[in-house]
């Protein structure tokens, strides 16, 4: 069944002190739900937004793919590979940490930096670490993610385009501007799980606001209509879940 999480229902997280303000998707940290720890392949799709100077000091990761959308801002990336690089938005960054890589992610410029940041479990453990960016990457093209089975697709959509979604066995679709309704769902749409027992009203397909999400699962015949305005959207197209065998 498609759901539909509300950029309200995300958890919050962060340190407002060192200013940084989180908004979790999925399980994370020390927020754990038994009920939303993945989707697909992803495993976090975490909103942030870091004041000037602000950011995340060096730590580790290994066993994940890291994909970063900057939404407005520089975000500055260090590592211990030597990379540093500096990510503005219409960059898609990746991070395979393999086998382990330490990395910091702060805010480079004199105002606010807002990211979209996702992980994705891969297809091979304990791989090479790799870095990767893709500069002003243009709509419509698909980001085949290397060691996963997923692709990420950018859709930036005038008032009344539509874009079909990926015909995948998991789909999900985080909005990043703007307004966008699902089609072609059906009566198979849900709210976020906590408002699902409460009554119904009649039928009308779901609209996606800033920040919202839909996790469509067998996504063929599915559509994306941005309405009163533009939208921006990011669409994962999983066909798998992950294995540990």
């Amino acid at each position: 069944m498609t759901q539909v999480w509300r950029a309200a229902d995300r958890y919050r997280g962060g340190d407002e002190a060192a200013g940084i303000d989180t908004r979790h998707a999925f399980s994370f940290s020390g927020f754990y739900d038994p009920d939303n720890v993945r989707f697909g392949l992803l495993i976090a799709c975490n909103e942030e937004r870091l004041a000037p100077g602000a950011g995340f000091a060096p730590h580790r990761h290994r066993d994940v793919e890291i994909v970063t959308w900057v939404v407005e801002g520089e975000l500055e990336h260090r590592d211990d590979a030597g990379h540093s690089t500096l990510v503005r938005a219409g960059d898609v960054q990746r991070l395979t940490a393999g086998s382990g890589v330490r990395h910091s992610e702060s805010n480079a410029g004199d105002g606010p930096l807002r990211f979209v940041q996702m992980w994705l479990v891969p297809e091979e453990f304990g791989a090479e670490p790799e870095y990767d960016i893709i500069r002003g990457i243009a709509d419509g093209t698909p980001y085949a993610l290397p060691g996963s089975r997923a692709v990420l697709h950018v859709r930036r959509l005038a008032e009344g385009e539509r874009t079909a979604v990926p015909d995948c066995a998991f789909c999900y679709v985080h909005t990043v501007r703007g307004t966008a309704v699902l089609d072609g769902a059906g009566q198979d749409t849900d709210a976020a799980p906590h408002t699902r027992h409460e009554p119904r009203e009649p039928y009308a397909p779901p609209a996606l606001h800033e920040g919202d999400a839909a996790r469509i699962p067998d996504a063929a015949g599915r559509e994306l209509r941005a309405v009163d305005g533009p939208a921006e959207l990011l669409l994962w197209e999983m066909h798998g879940e992950p294995s540990y065998g």
